[in-house]
């Protein structure tokens, strides 16, 4: 199971026990849109850039998903610039993210 691996690795790492529960999931539920890629949502250019409103375009962009987890710290400089052309990405766009992924490496 892909959460009980997970669970084991993030343990190994930091060398002490997580008290997390698993529990198979009975019913998923889709988060309120204000809570769908929230900090995407607080870069408003940047949805602008990428033409996407607030609510199902944010839910439905794979685009959007990605820039959500490089401009806050999770995937590398490097794994991101062997994607960006496939995601379609302005100049701007991707200087931006290369500069958020920077900050967040150096924050760490």
């Amino acid at each position: 199971m892909m959460a009980e691996s997970s669970l084991r690795e993030r343990e190994r790492l930091t060398g002490r026990k997580i008290p997390t529960v698993i529990q198979p999931v009975s019913e998923f539920y889709i988060a309120e849109d204000y809570h769908q890629k929230y900090l995407l949502q607080k870069q408003g250019w940047l949805l602008t850039e990428l033409d996407l409103e607030p609510g199902e375009d944010i839910v439905e962009s794979m685009v959007a998903a990605r820039l959500n987890g490089y401009t806050n710290g999770y995937g590398s400089k490097e794994n991101f610039l062997a994607e960006k052309d496939s995601l379609g990405l302005s100049g701007k766009v991707v200087e931006y993210v290369v500069k958020k992924i920077e900050e967040q490496r150096n924050r760490a």
